[in-house]
């Protein structure tokens, strides 16, 4: 199942079942789980490690050097979970030692055409990424996030699970989990509500999504300080799981919120 046009090192560990296509490019490094399909002209280098059952299509670059100016060659790595798709020209490098040396992504997610995750990266399940959405260095992505068409998040921001980062936003904070982002007329990202339909097609129920509500209302609405709103915070989370989920992220964040 490997075209015999592809150039496949001989040292590369390849699963069973695993389809190369034509003028494909695999180093020694890198290793490919069972099932997995790779289109052609796609080039896979570093030490790269890829689960069972992904799909990747022409002409992505996966595992490339980072493009960090302190990177000197150390070793790194890119590990790519389970029954991703990584469409035409995704571009996905290898980590650092300053953050780790691993760039990793989980299961289930959607990357399109032109999608970059740059190096240190930490990417969850079941997220989207669409058409020219880009990260930069050491950003982390929780479950079940979408990020639509030409967003740019700064490097070491966190986005939390469940957000929705809305097409064409310059993400320069921190967005907790369950928030709805959007862009201003200056496509800075500011939080515009919850992401109710999202969680709602998650089987959050009624009572959940009103929980988070005013959660979100104590953060975000009315000017509260943020010392204040994270007192109250803690109050909330005695009955909500997914509000104790909220504070926690944001008490553990460096940079500041997206507000």
């Amino acid at each position: 199942m490997i075209h015999p046009s592809a150039l496949v090192d001989p040292a590369a560990r390849i699963g069973t079942g695993v389809s190369v296509g034509a003028y494909s490019v695999i180093g020694a490094g890198v290793e490919i789980g069972d099932g997995t399909t790779i289109g052609s002209h796609v080039v896979i280098e570093g030490r790269t490690r890829i689960g069972r059952d992904n799909r990747i299509f022409q002409f992505a670059s996966i595992g490339a050097e980072p493009q960090d100016k302190k990177f000197r060659g150390e070793e790194s790595e890119l590990v790519i979970g389970d029954r991703n798709h990584i469409r035409e020209f995704a571009t996905m490098h290898r980590g650092t030692a300053g953050g780790g040396g691993t760039t990793r992504i989980g299961d289930d997610n959607w990357f399109l055409a032109y999608t970059h995750v740059a190096h240190d990266c930490r990417v969850g399940n079941q997220c989207v990424f669409s058409n020219n959405a880009t990260l930069a260095g050491h950003v982390e992505v929780g479950d079940h996030v979408i990020v639509s068409g030409f967003v740019g998040v700064h490097q070491f921001c966190r986005i939390g699970a469940h957000a929705f980062i809305g097409m064409g936003v310059l993400l320069s904070g921190d967005v907790p989990p369950f928030l709805m982002v959007a862009a201003d007329a200056d496509t800075q990202g500011r939080p515009r509500g919850i992401n109710s339909e999202g969680l709602k097609r998650r089987g959050f129920d009624a009572t959940r999504i009103a929980a988070i509500k005013r959660a979100y209302r104590t953060v975000y609405v009315g000017g509260t300080p943020l010392a204040d709103a994270r007192e109250k915070l803690a109050e909330q989370a005695k009955d909500s799981a997914d509000v104790a989920q909220m504070l926690a992220f944001i008490e553990r964040g460096e940079r500041a919120l997206a507000r």
